[in-house]
């Protein structure tokens, strides 16, 4: 018998349209003879269930829907909701409540990652290169730009400790464009983590579980035609996206490792995408991203084509498999 899943776009943040574009691919893809695919955009407007043109409810006490005068539950949720309330385990607290399993990591890993400072001083402190950074949590601090200059130097990167698709990034190459920066990112957040400017070459790698293993695939260059992956860059053609990665095999299998040690240091689940800088050859974490992009433009997708053991009907089938399967 099929099962019904649910696939849960939208959110509350910048990142909705993102999100909106990530949940085609994933209903594409799922294979049809194997699940009852439904799509629940969350948005500032409601919880509704999508059948065609029409919209349903959903009952939040436990999260299923009337439709014709029957009551539909669900065996498994895919979250591809970037930003709050999928990325940041609001969500994820809610479905362990009603005992509904999902692909992504749970409630406090999933908050733990999307603090971005946070989570890079967790993989500072288990041995993992990451950037020198800084983080304000309150937008009404008296911002010390000499100081913040002088512990990070220029450029420096400013950016939403709590956001992602590059909403409200800034590089700053001089001191007065600072505090402008810094308000951009509060407008997307409610904290703002100020960065160490790295110079090197950007890969990103993901990877997913498949039974006990975890499988890193390959890796993408990112060359972008701005002045960094930007929003323009990330998805409206403002780069290449080179795959797999123009680096050296030992380079290459050392990034792939450090992106499977994290999956297991953090707990994570389904498909993560890990960012790097390689400096000198040595690979720093930009950031640990727990739902990627998942739409036509996005790097996950473009990862799996190039993978040769699996399509991405396949890698999404197991990651619902993996995340049915009993926790104990």
């Amino acid at each position: 018998m099929k099962k019904n899943i649910a696939i849960v776009a939208g959110g509350y943040s910048s990142e909705l349209e993102v999100s909106l574009k990530s949940v085609e691919t994933i209903y594409q893809h799922l294979p049809n003879d194997k699940y009852e695919k439904y799509v629940i955009i969350i948005n500032s407007q409601g919880w509704n269930v999508r059948v065609d043109e029409a919209l349903f409810p959903i009952n939040k006490n436990d999260f299923s829907f009337e439709m014709d005068g029957k009551t539909h539950s669900f065996d498994c949720v895919y979250l591809t909701i970037h930003g709050t309330p999928g990325e940041d385990g609001k969500l994820q607290g809610y479905f362990d409540m009603l005992g509904i399993p999902y692909n992504s990591c749970n409630s406090k890993t999933s908050a733990l990652t999307f603090d971005k400072w946070l989570c890079n001083q967790v993989l500072a402190n288990n041995g993992i290169n990451v950037s020198k950074s800084i983080l304000i949590n309150d937008r009404a601090f008296l911002f010390n730009s000499k100081k913040i200059v002088e512990e990070l130097g220029l450029p420096c990167f400013v950016k939403p400790n709590d956001g992602g698709s590059s909403f409200g990034i800034s590089k700053v190459k001089e001191e007065l464009q600072l505090i402008p920066a810094i308000n951009r990112a509060f407008a997307e957040g409610n904290e703002v983590m100020i960065e160490a400017f790295m110079e090197g070459k950007e890969v990103t790698c993901a990877c997913f579980k498949s039974d006990k293993e975890i499988i890193a695939l390959p890796l993408i260059e990112i060359v972008s035609e701005n002045e960094f992956f930007d929003y323009e860059a990330k998805y409206e053609g403002k780069s290449q996206e080179i795959c797999p990665a123009r680096i050296e095999d030992e380079l290459r299998d050392k990034v792939q490792e450090i992106t499977k040690k994290i999956y297991a240091l953090l707990g994570l689940k389904g498909i993560i995408r890990v960012d790097f800088m390689l400096v000198k050859n040595e690979p720093y974490v930009i950031e640990v991203n727990t739902a990627p992009g998942m739409s036509r433009a996005s790097l996950v997708p473009q990862m799996v084509e190039k993978y040769e053991k699996a399509s991405l009907a396949e890698v999404l089938h197991t990651v619902v498999q993996e995340s049915m399967k009993p926790e104990y």
